[in-house]
């Protein structure tokens, strides 16, 4: 069975890094992108809302980050009346800064490569 190829976007070269501990996926593109969430929004279930995850999937890649981490990613304030919240930490707005900083880089250092390979695929 042949795959129809959509045209709608043109091919896109987006490099992915992923930081592994032992078994453990330390921090990669979906853990960048929460952490950016709970800095916008304050909150854990904010975050996971806008990323359609439920919060209990946000809870388990913040433990997995904190496990591998030496330092916490995030802290939080447990609700109440005045309700919880959660921010990133120094080490998490570190690792966030560091890891897009990677991106970039990446991209920027895949161009000339991109470039040939643009060359070999359909329009």
């Amino acid at each position: 069975m042949k795959r129809k190829i959509s045209s709608a976007r043109p091919p896109a070269l987006q490099p992915r890094f992923r930081i592994v501990c032992g078994k453990e996926i330390a921090f990669g593109p979906g853990k960048a992108d929460l952490l950016e969430f709970i800095a916008a929004t304050g909150s854990i279930g904010g975050a996971a809302s806008q990323m359609g995850m439920s919060y209990m999937r946000a809870w388990s890649l913040i433990q997995a980050m904190n496990k591998c981490f030496r330092q916490p990613v995030i802290k939080t304030a447990r609700g109440g009346h005045e309700r919880g919240g959660a921010e990133l930490t120094e080490t998490g707005r570190d690792a966030l800064e560091l890891y897009r900083r990677m991106e970039a880089a990446g991209l920027k250092g895949a161009q000339a490569g991109w470039r040939a390979l643009q060359k070999l695929l359909r329009k």
